[in-house]
Parts: C-alpha cells; structure tokens; sequence
C-alpha cells in the first residue's frame, strides 16, 4: 500500500521533483505551495490521487486550515517533508521587517508549525524530514537569516526526534547542497544577486565553479530514507554535489 506523502514548498524545485518521483512510485502526493496555481499545476501535472493545498507554511492559521483539509481526504498521512524555504541573500543592516519575519517565519516556524498539525495525523511507522542548507556548515555572506534558521531547524529535527520517539515517528536532518532545474529562473534583484557573488569570492567561496546537482538526483536520498527497515534510523544526512 502506497504511503501519504505530504511536501511544502512542492511548486517548484525540489519540491515539485519529489513530488513527481513519489507520484511514479504509486505514493499518494499532497503538494503544499504559498501560490496555489504553482502547485494546483503541478498536482494537475500528476493526476489523481494528487492534489493541491495553498498553505503559506509561515502563518500558522494557514498551516491549520490545510491540514484540515488534508484530514478531509487523508485522515492519516506518513510522511511530511519540510521543504519550503525562502532563500535571499541581503546584508542585516539593509534588511527590510518583511525579508527578516518572511525567512524566519517560513524557514523556522514554519516546519514547526507543520509538523505540530501533522504528528496528531501520524502513526508508529510515520516520518517527518526537513530540508536544511549547506550554509549551516559553509558560511556563505549575505545568508545571516537564511543560516541560523537553517541551523535552527536541526536543533529542532534533533529534540523532535527524541520527543516522537516513543510514538515511532522518525524525523530527520537532510542538509542539501546546490540543485538547479531547467527553467528554473532567479527572483533576486541583479544588483543583488552581483553583490552577492562579489562578496562570496572575496570570501573565498567561486560560485562559479563550485558543482551543482540536478533536483532528480537528490530525490534518491529521499527514497531510501523512506524505504529505510523499522529498526533503523537515521538522523542526518548531508548531500554534496560533485562534478559528474
């Protein structure tokens, strides 16, 4: 029997190519997106069983509303992969109330809020993952916000997976590195994104020659941890892209 997969941020990116994996493997794909017409796209993409949910992961009023409808089809779901992220580099100083309440919102709160509404929906057997950066471990500049949230969310991953452990729910860190998709176009401001790539080579960091990995790759990491045998776990996995 195929498991209920529910997954944030599922419009675009690694969310969207999850989802069309899982959705081929015969799991049943609940997509979750900010704008719903990213996300109704991609579930017409798929077809039934799939289906779309607007869910700003952010608001936890938002969160409540689409489990509850989730709960409407799904009264038990298996895994919930915590995927959506806003990802902008700016310097704190410059940094608007929005850039700081929208990353730390959507990159912290959010998986907590998701994940609160649903362990109640999950039973012995069930998997919460969430999607951390390479960043934790990398300092890149201009990624303040974007950094500590992502390192916020292990330490979370890590007290949740020792709070759930007694009901057989497992939840697990996947640090991803670099991805890229065709088609997939940046939203930065070009001043910015300049900016950005001048600061990380005096940083020492060439984002030019750094590798990259496709989105369909990082999905294998995702399916063995989901096909992983009752009695293992694993807490933390780091994906690194390498030159092919």
């Amino acid at each position: 029997m195929g498991k209920t997969i529910v997954i944030t941020g599922a419009g675009v990116g690694l969310g969207r190519a999850l989802a069309r994996r899982f959705a081929k493997e015969g799991e049943t794909v609940i997509l979750l997106g900010r704008t719903l017409s990213k996300v109704q796209a991609a579930a017409d993409e798929l077809g039934d069983p799939a289906f779309a949910v607007e869910c700003d992961v952010g608001s936890p009023d938002s969160v409540r509303e689409a489990f509850a409808k989730i709960a409407e089809r799904h009264p038990r779901i298996d895994v919930l992969i915590n995927n959506a992220a806003i990802y902008e580099p700016f310097l704190v100083e410059n940094a608007t109330d929005e850039q700081i309440m929208g990353i730390v919102n959507t990159n912290l709160s959010g998986p907590i809020f998701t994940s609160r509404s649903a362990i109640p929906m999950m039973e012995k057997g069930g998997y919460i993952i969430n999607v951390t950066s390479e960043s934790v471990a990398l300092e890149f500049p201009m990624l303040s916000l974007y950094q500590c949230t992502k390192a916020g969310l292990e330490r979370f991953t890590g007290s949740l997976s020792k709070e759930l452990e007694t009901k057989g729910i497992r939840v697990s860190t996947v640090r991803a590195g670099p991805m890229y998709e065709e088609g997939k176009a940046s939203t930065w401001d070009p001043e910015i994104g300049m900016q950005f790539g001048k600061a990380c080579m005096e940083a020492g960091i060439n984002l030019m020659s750094r590798p990259i990995s496709h989105v369909n790759s990082v999905t294998d990491v995702f399916r063995s941890l989901l096909d992983l045998p009752p009695d293992v776990r694993v807490t933390h996995v780091s994906i690194e892209a390498r030159h092919a």
